[in-house]
């Protein structure tokens, strides 16, 4: 509250926590009932540079008249700080949640995420980074290895799983792939819906494939994700060309993505949060099931990859 009064903001209703396990957020009422939200970044997290480009691209996605949430303007700068804790202010978005079986929502986000791919070609991240091999497995894999929370008599099978995924990926992986500036985290609970699709969280921004931004809204059996994914690109296509041959690393990305979760836990596990909201991380069957789901990843990486019904 000290730091949003430096700022001239007056809190009138008092601070309600909403969901980030990753940064410091709460939703409040200033004295002229206007509602906003504060985000406290984690410090060591990002650099300054990295999160004033992240909202460089909110602010340009917003002048474009994407619907999203954009950080304020404060005193000239959209990063304040306070007793060294860097902070952005953003005004409260309404919504009710994205409906993920919907397709006429998903034709409305891919859409929106045509435009947003459309702005992120412009230019790429200079200091953001960009999805890779060595960020989502191979330094995740050296975390793992040396965590004591995963079990010693359930270590060497793990690894190997691990060891197995990562081959399987690097086969698949495209280094060449095109980039662009990304969304980064573009799954169902970053989409609220009012009368169209409203973006949150670009905390995850970086530079990546554009297919990044759709394989995530995907659920259902693959009859039903080729549908999604028709009805994707389909609206996508209005604004921006997709390439085709990025629906050969959806499963990649699922891959990196299991294992960078895995790594993110365990990196935050001395925060009191961690341990109080994952404690099946700290529970020998957790890493069981992990095991076997790194070999079933396997398996589906092995399949040919989810293509869109051919047209004549």
């Amino acid at each position: 509250m000290d730091a949003l009064f430096e700022q001239g903001i007056r809190v009138d209703s008092g601070l309600t926590p909403l969901n980030s396990y990753e940064n410091r957020v709460y939703q409040f009422q200033d004295e002229d009932r206007k509602r906003y939200v504060v985000k406290f970044y984690r410090p060591q997290r990002w650099t300054t540079a990295q999160i004033l480009e992240e909202h460089a691209f909110a602010l340009e996605l917003a002048a474009d008249e994407i619907p999203l949430a954009a950080p304020l303007i404060l005193n000239g700068t959209t990063l304040p700080e306070y007793q060294g804790y860097r902070f952005a202010v953003f005004q409260s978005l309404g919504g009710r949640q994205y409906e993920t079986d919907n397709l006429d929502q998903m034709e409305w986000v891919g859409r929106y995420l045509g435009r947003i791919h459309q702005v992120g070609r412009r230019a790429l991240f200079q200091h953001r980074p960009s999805i890779g091999i060595n960020e989502y497995l191979l330094e995740p894999r050296v975390l793992l290895a040396a965590s004591p929370l995963v079990p010693a008599a359930l270590k060497d099978a793990f690894l190997s799983a691990t060891d197995a995924l990562i081959d399987a990926v690097r086969v698949r992986w495209d280094e060449n792939a095109e980039t662009l500036r990304l969304h980064g985290d573009c799954h169902p609970g970053n989409i609220l819906w009012r009368d169209g699709p409203l973006f949150v969280d670009l905390d995850d921004a970086r530079n990546g494939p554009a297919v990044q931004d759709l394989w995530m809204l995907l659920n259902g059996d693959k009859a039903e994700q080729r549908m999604q994914l028709e009805t994707i690109i389909e609206a996508y296509e209005e604004f921006t060309p997709f390439n085709m041959s990025e629906l050969t690393l959806i499963e990649p990305l699922r891959a990196m993505r299991m294992v960078y979760y895995l790594a993110w836990l365990i990196r935050r596990w001395e925060d009191p949060a961690f341990p109080r909201n994952f404690p099946w991380l700290a529970e020998e069957d957790y890493w069981r099931r992990q095991t076997a789901t790194f070999h079933e990843q396997v398996r589906v990486l092995n399949e040919p990859p989810l293509q869109l019904t051919p047209m004549y």
